[in-house]
């Protein structure tokens, strides 16, 4: 028998990519990293959610291998820390939350684990949080608890879920059942009926859902349990086994298994979800006009209603349209009705296959170290600006194809080329020959900003050879 209080296990899902919110959602940055309904992100905002540690353990992400940094560099804005898992491979959600699953048992036998989205909006997280403090004895009890959404409208882009019997004296009802997204008619139907929205959100024993995961998929299970038992520790992450997770079958938690449980059980909850999956989403919880506009960044509507209007940095202005979406990133601008995410997704689809880079890399490319972002390319040229975080090391590394020039902007960089090792301050630059072994680096305490100018044959990312990297790349 436990004699401690009982703290939920926070898992925070990361593997989402959100191509319905291109182009500021990309593979190589999505949604759930990004600042779409106010200053923080989403997967921020969910690790805030569950930072109450009356409450809660210590969290879990799961998150794509490519994305490591990234949860890092988010945990750090916070001032929160994580047990973070890397997936080799998507498999959807159904092997991420039992690789999860499976290293909190590891850690705690009797382990109540609660599973969250990174992409989802909560925007009153204490009646979130009083609800999982409610549902933990039924989930002690041995219920898989989802937490459902009272729907607000007939809405077609969620999956719905049908309540059944009260379960006494706990404020839950089984569920009937889980039903897929429907069409408009079935929407209202099932509004008046009560059905609720599926959040995606779960509550269980981590005992409980290995069990039932196993009794339809074993085979999964199996490959995820050896996937886990042979992870490798690389700096604070932990790498699930490449070979043995990508055994497990791709699928989703609720086709996995709550689609064949007996355990499920439902609490109605209005807590101010949304999952952002879309531009419009991202309207719907905006601050909107007087017109019913939502605006970022420097934009102006003229005669325009109901709008979205997105921008970092370039002007956006929109004139004499309804109901429509302009985001403009640096390197790509989009214009779409509003409400059709699916010609959005097929968008994507068509970039990808007319193999646009814009489809799923952004101008900035993120590393572990800082960023780096295109200014201007030609055929033999490119110039990029650079910003090395205090601490943040390149790896010493070689290019066969281009030489570089280096000016220092803001801050100090430590920069070694062959046997050389020299200080660089504001306003001095350096020339790396072609071929030449170099590095930079940034000893100082702010952000180190510089000018690259590239010259050569060949300017992809790939000319490079790496001699040592303290991020192990």
């Amino acid at each position: 028998m436990r004699m401690a209080q009982v703290k939920i296990v926070p898992v925070i899902l990361c593997g989402g990519a959100g191509t319905r919110l291109w182009p500021a959602s990309r593979e190589t940055r999505p949604k759930q990293f990004l600042p779409l309904a106010g200053p923080r992100s989403t997967f921020q905002e969910a690790v805030l959610t569950v930072s109450d540690t009356e409450l809660f353990a210590k969290p879990i992400v799961v998150a794509n291998r490519d994305h490591g940094f990234l949860v890092n560099e988010q945990l750090e804005g916070i001032g929160a820390s994580a047990e973070i898992l890397l997936e080799p491979c998507r498999r959807d959600s159904g092997p991420a939350v039992a690789a999860a699953a499976l290293f909190a048992l590891s850690r705690d036998p009797e382990a109540v684990v609660l599973v969250l989205a990174a992409d989802h909006l909560v925007r009153r997280p204490d009646i979130f949080r009083a609800a999982c403090a409610a549902a933990l004895p039924v989930a002690e009890a041995g219920h898989i608890v989802v937490f459902g959404v009272s729907p607000a409208t007939p809405s077609t882009a969620y999956g719905y879920i049908r309540p059944g019997a009260a379960l006494a004296e706990t404020g839950l009802s089984a569920v009937e059942a889980f039903v897929e997204k429907p069409d408009a008619a079935t929407a209202a139907r099932y509004l008046a009926d009560g059905y609720l929205w599926n959040s995606g959100n779960f509550l269980f024993s981590a005992k409980i859902m290995l069990g039932e995961y196993e009794a339809v998929d074993p085979r999964t299970v199996k490959a995820v349990a050896e996937a886990v038992g042979s992870a490798e520790k690389d700096l604070n992450f932990l790498r699930l086994n490449e070979e043995a997770f990508g055994r497990a079958t791709a699928r989703s938690l609720d086709y996995a298994v709550m689609e064949h449980t007996l355990r499920a059980a439902v609490l109605p909850i209005d807590h101010g979800w949304s999952d952002l999956g879309t531009w419009d989403a991202i309207w719907d919880v905006g601050t909107k006009d007087s017109s019913g506009n939502v605006v970022r960044g420097p934009v102006e509507m003229v005669g325009s209603t109901n709008s979205f209007a997105m921008s970092d940095r370039h002007l956006i202005a929109v004139a004499g349209l309804d109901d429509v979406v302009v985001v403009a990133d640096d390197d790509a601008i989009l214009v779409a009705r509003r409400s059709d995410a699916d010609s959005i997704r097929a968008t994507v689809t068509k970039l990808r296959e007319k193999r646009y880079a814009q489809a799923d890399s952004h101008a900035r490319g993120y590393r572990p170290w800082g960023f780096y972002q295109s200014i201007d390319t030609g055929s033999r040229f490119q110039v990029k600006r650079i910003v090395v975080k205090p601490g943040g090391r390149l790896s010493l590394q070689k290019h066969l194809h281009r030489a570089e020039h280096w000016i220092v902007v803001r801050g100090t960089a430590e920069v070694v080329i062959g046997n050389e090792t020299r200080m660089l301050l504001e306003n001095e630059s350096t020339y790396i020959p072609q071929g030449a072994i170099h590095r930079l680096a940034n000893p100082g305490k702010i952000d180190l900003e510089l000018i690259e100018v590239q010259t050569g044959s060949y300017l992809g990312e790939d000319d490079i050879e790496r001699f040592d990297d303290i991020y192990g790349r």
